[in-house]
Order: structure tokens, then sequence, then C-alpha cells
């Protein structure tokens, strides 16, 4: 199959997604603490009502499996969120109100099957609070394969964002958000440096959200000298695709090792990486399971490189 049909509605939902974030973003955003009691905002319910409203009008047969789910939003004390953020999804959808809302986001509470999609409507809710790097992350998978990937970056960059996208076998592009239809896409090639002392790492902003100790021996053990570059979001991913970074780790954290991580945060940004010429894995080696769970349940970490210098961080890891 092309996936052009499928290429074309997922970008133009995650752009108008786009849109709507950076509105709310511009002014102080709201945040919610869900039950886990990490952050979401009017911005992640927007984001995901918009996106699967899109896919599902076009791919009506296909789950959508979202981080958000709709019941956050009817808590009698939400009520006034709950109308804010229609308010916020009428600027593009004018025909949107509170009970059409909450159908849109409850689209994303579908399951993992044969083929389906997988949203972060905003990955890296506290950068994105922060007023820093967040992205919108789409991603198709049939069969275990990504086959479909986009991520929406408004903070990358000076230009007013960049959007990277991936077919599987057609290459990774990149095109600025702001003037996406007036631009000509360009294709990401992950370039072979072998200077060493240019190499970076990214990792996460939180340090809870890895082995920040184990991940930097490990770049100094494979001869990167440098501090890492930390930020939040799959845009780390897109560090990766545009020859920013070599790698890209994501180790659990020794406090938490029976964590494992959510398929939304990984499927859009690994197709990116890997059409670019890269290769993303687990601690193991293994390629990441988007077939089963939305939990990577049989991955343990993510290691996501150039390529060329992946095998040797897998034999550093051995020993």
């Amino acid at each position: 199959m092309s996936y052009e049909k499928e290429e074309s509605i997922a970008i133009q939902a995650c752009l108008q997604a786009a849109k709507l974030t950076e509105r709310v973003r511009s002014k102080i955003p709201k945040a919610i603490e869900k039950i886990d009691n990490s952050p979401v905002t009017l911005a992640d319910f927007g984001s995901q009502a918009l996106i699967c409203y899109h896919i599902h009008s076009a791919f009506p047969d296909d789950p959508i499996v979202a981080e958000e789910n709709p019941k956050e939003l009817l808590k009698p004390e939400r009520a006034g969120d709950l109308k804010q953020i229609v308010d916020y999804v009428k600027e593009d959808n004018k025909d949107v109100d509170e009970k059409k809302l909450i159908e849109w986001i409850g689209y994303g509470n579908g399951r993992v099957s044969e083929r389906f999609w997988t949203l972060d409507p905003i990955d890296g809710t506290k950068g994105f609070i922060r007023q820093d790097q967040y992205a919108i992350a789409l991603a198709l998978i049939v069969d275990g394969d990504v086959k479909v990937g986009v991520m929406a970056c408004p903070a990358y960059g000076n230009d007013g964002g960049l959007l990277f996208y991936a077919v599987r076998g057609k290459g990774s592009y990149t095109q600025s958000i702001t003037s996406y239809d007036t631009t000509i896409p360009t294709r990401i090639h992950i370039v072979a440096n072998n200077d060493q002392n240019t190499f970076r790492f990214t990792e996460s902003v939180e340090s809870c959200h890895g082995d920040q100790t184990k991940q930097n021996e490990i770049a100094k053990r494979i001869g990167i000298q440098t501090p890492p570059i930390r930020m939040d979001s799959q845009v780390k991913y897109g560090l990766v695709a545009n020859g920013e970074a070599v790698l890209y780790f994501r180790f659990p954290n020794p406090h938490r090792q029976d964590y494992r991580e959510n398929i939304w945060d990984h499927a859009a940004g690994t197709i990116i990486v890997e059409e670019a010429g890269g290769k993303v894995t687990d601690m193991d080696g293994k390629p990441l399971n988007f077939r089963d769970n939305e939990k990577m349940l049989h991955n343990r970490g993510v290691i996501v490189s150039n390529g060329i210098i992946h095998d040797q961080v897998l034999e550093v890891l051995k020993s």
C-alpha cells in the first residue's frame, strides 16, 4: 500500500492540532492533575479531539489508541475546563459542542489491533507548560509495523516549528509548520560522522524518565565527551533524524525497573528515525513491540541512534 491518504490526513490533523496547542500555549496553560499525578492541559484534550475527529472521519474502522481519557472532563469540577476546550476547538470546527468534544476525545480509547493509530496529543506536557519543547505525535501501525508517522514540533527551531513525517519505504521529511502550504518538503538523511569530538547524545529533562547516570556512563564509554542535550518529548527523535545528536537513550529508572514504555511515546519517532537511516531498538537489541499492547511489555528501555554506532552501544551495554 502507498498510504498516501493516511499520510495526508495525518499531516493535516497534526497541523491543525499544532495551531490549537500554540493558541493555548500563548496564554498560561492551566494544568489538570490526572489520577496518576501526571499533568494534562486543555491543549492535550483539544489536540486529541481534533486529531481523533479527522482520523475517525476518514478511517472509521481504524481504532485509535491515544493517551487521554474524556472521563477526566466529566467530573463536575471540570465543567469550566470542558467549556473552555470547546471554545478552543470551535476556532477550527464550528460544529463542535460539549457532547461532540467528549465523543471525539473518546475515539482515542480504542484497542491495539491488526491496524490501528496511536496518538500522543501533547508529548512532553511539562515542556509545553514550561514554554519549551513538545511534540504532537501520531502513527499508523499495521501488523505491528509503523507505516506512517507524523510529529509536529511547534517549538523546534526558530521558524515557527518543524513538522517531521515518514511513510515506510519512502523516507523521512521535514517542513515548516507555519509555512507548510508554501514550502517544499526536505528529505532528511542521517549523514555519517566519524568525528567523535562533535558527537552529542540526548535524553529527557526529567531524571525520573530514565537512568541518567547509566546513560552518561555509556556515552562516555563510546567516546562522547560533550554534555547531553536534555529536552522533553519525541523531539529527541527529531534531533537524531536531523543529525543534531547521534544517540537518544531512555533506560529504565533504577527505582522503577518494572516500568514499560507507552507505544504513543515512541511509534511516530521510530519510523522517522528509521526512514532517515537510523536505528531504534530496546537495550537488548530487540525491535520495539507495537503489536501486542499499549505498553511495550516485552521491551526494556529504548536506544535510538544514527545507525552507525548502534552495535557499539549494544556491545558496551552487554559488558
